[in-house]
């Protein structure tokens, strides 16, 4: 479901929340449903709605929504006179409204629009840039550099392909597929390049995914450093190669009875350079007669390295995946309220008057109480202020200080004292001075210059020696301390995590009112 939602945020022109969508979704403890879709849409403040809709209400659907189709979460799209509905596996169906109601589930899903419309939500790849830079000076320097003959230059070029196809089935292995290769890899229902790719008859033929990318990688280096006799080598090893892929085409066809696009190309890539091979001005007995010491160097280097980076790449996907399994635990909010302690006294609490963000009136009430001296404070405040500036009418955040104002000798102080009476003249100035000492690390000096004045009132010092005396009876010797609606954070979970529990806090406030309505 994950890629229908994304394609239709984008079609909503919340692009830059494609991937917080996929965070949120895909780590929510009820993975995959509708209510984890809505869940993590609630979480970024999109606004949605789940409803049945009558089939006579059909044409006053939206161009784009989600619904389901026999059970089957789906794309829909109104064109004209029918509907195109597209799958979560990329393939498109076009159906005539007729058609469409049939099997329609009545259940949609619909965003509200965003109308803040994002130009540049593509950033440039100026590291895609940058490759094929090098790959144009290296190709122009050895075309400049060595004697080619029309076949070594052919199958440079095919080679060349091939190694950008064997990048793509790499992509596909590893999940960081490419958006139009994913699209050409689902054209008919028959084709899927990641079920032949993953699939457990590869990782038992000696990694087929891997081959591509060795064998053309080794190709274009080869032939890039000693062009004539390292062709020969490649239109040689490109007709060995020839049972190798009937083997493929065998596996996809009876067992797998799915096509990789892939594969396909890599197949007819080697096809060509046999043909090449054959038909150029080279032979099998020239093999007998060139070097082969550039070749096989390549080769072992490619090989070697290879070796070497394809554990990192398995070893991030794994941790991807734990990662993932790990946050859909922590999400689990029974689990995060099981672990939750209480304040010894809370009595007093809501009085302290801190530094505040956010709404007031919101379900989510963080209060972080910090040191000025404290690098971890730096730290507890830049993943608050992340938090309320993300969600700014769901979280409410209030900054506290543990300082003794009776210590002289602390140079911080000065801070605390004048955020104190910047809070009660004017709240703006202290949030940005706070923001300067926590998020902008500015040295003590330079924010005293900006900020400090010389008079520091009876108002404010009486409210340091409250917040002092409050975590001194709560026996809070140590900062930061991370308060969450009232109970102290549980160990193992940090403040960046709470955004997973905004919907919790939410519906656990409404239950609290509605008892407290009906007991009065």
């Amino acid at each position: 479901m994950a890629y229908l939602v994304r394609k239709y945020l984008d079609k909503n022109h919340f692009s830059e929340q494609k991937d917080d969508f996929s965070e949120l979704y895909t780590s929510h403890p009820n993975y995959p449903s509708v209510f984890a879709i809505t869940e993590a849409l609630d979480s970024l403040s999109i606004v949605n709605a789940v409803a049945k809709i009558p089939k006579e209400q059909v044409v006053e659907l939206p161009e784009y929504f989600l619904t389901l189709m026999g059970g089957t979460m789906v794309l829909a799209q109104k064109k004209g006179s029918g509907v195109t509905i597209e799958f979560e596996n990329r393939k498109k169906q076009n159906l005539t409204f007729n058609e469409f109601l049939t099997d329609w589930d009545q259940v949609v899903i619909l965003i509200e629009p965003n109308e803040v419309i994002d130009i540049n939500t593509e950033p440039l790849n100026m590291r895609g840039l940058y490759y094929v830079f090098l790959a144009v000076v290296l190709i122009t320097v050895s075309l400049l550099s060595n004697p080619y003959n029309a076949s070594s230059i052919a199958l440079l070029f095919t080679s060349l392909a091939g190694l950008i196809t064997g990048i793509f089935i790499l992509q596909e292995r590893f999940g960081y597929a490419n958006v139009l290769v994913a699209k050409i890899c689902t054209l008919k229902s028959n084709t899927s390049c990641a079920s032949v790719i993953n699939s457990n008859s590869e990782k038992n033929w000696i990694q087929f995914s891997d081959l591509p990318f060795l064998f053309f990688g080794i190709s274009v280096a080869a032939i890039l450093f000693q062009p004539n006799d390292s062709a020969i080598i490649v239109g040689f090893l490109s007709v060995f190669s020839l049972p190798i892929l009937l083997y493929s085409l065998w596996i996809q066809k009876t067992e797998l009875k799915k096509w990789c696009v892939l594969c396909l190309a890599v197949s007819f890539i080697v096809v060509v350079q046999v043909l090449i091979f054959t038909f150029g001005n080279q032979s099998f007995t020239d093999v007998f007669s060139i070097r082969f010491f550039e070749f096989f160097f390549f080769a072992f280097l490619f090989i070697l390295l290879w070796l070497l980076v394809k554990p990192v790449f398995e070893e991030k996907v794994t941790a991807n995946q734990t990662v993932v399994q790990s946050i859909r635990f922590k999400r689990n909010f029974e689990l995060f309220t099981f672990l939750t302690k209480k304040i010894p006294t809370t009595k007093g609490l809501n009085q302290l008057q801190g530094v505040f963000f956010g709404n007031k009136n919101a379900a989510t009430r963080l209060t972080i109480i910090v040191s000025p001296s404290c690098m971890h404070c730096h730290t507890a405040f830049e993943d608050a202020y992340a938090l309320v500036s993300k969600f700014p009418e769901r979280v409410f955040l209030n900054i506290l200080f543990n300082i003794d104002p009776e210590n002289k000798e602390n140079p911080y102080k000065v801070i605390v004292e004048n955020l104190m009476v910047m809070n009660n003249s004017t709240p703006e100035k202290a949030m940005d001075a706070i923001v300067d000492w926590f998020a902008e690390k500015m040295e003590l000096e330079e924010w005293k210059a900006k900020w400090a004045s010389n008079v520091i009132d009876m108002k404010a010092k009486h409210q340091i020696q409250q917040q002092y005396n409050w975590c001194r009876h709560n026996k809070f010797n140590y900062a930061p301390v991370k308060i969450i609606n009232g109970k102290l954070l549980p160990e193992g979970y940090e403040i960046s995590d709470l955004k997973y529990f905004l919907n919790d806090f939410l519906k656990e406030n409404e239950r609290l009112e509605n008892s407290l309505s009906v007991r009065a």
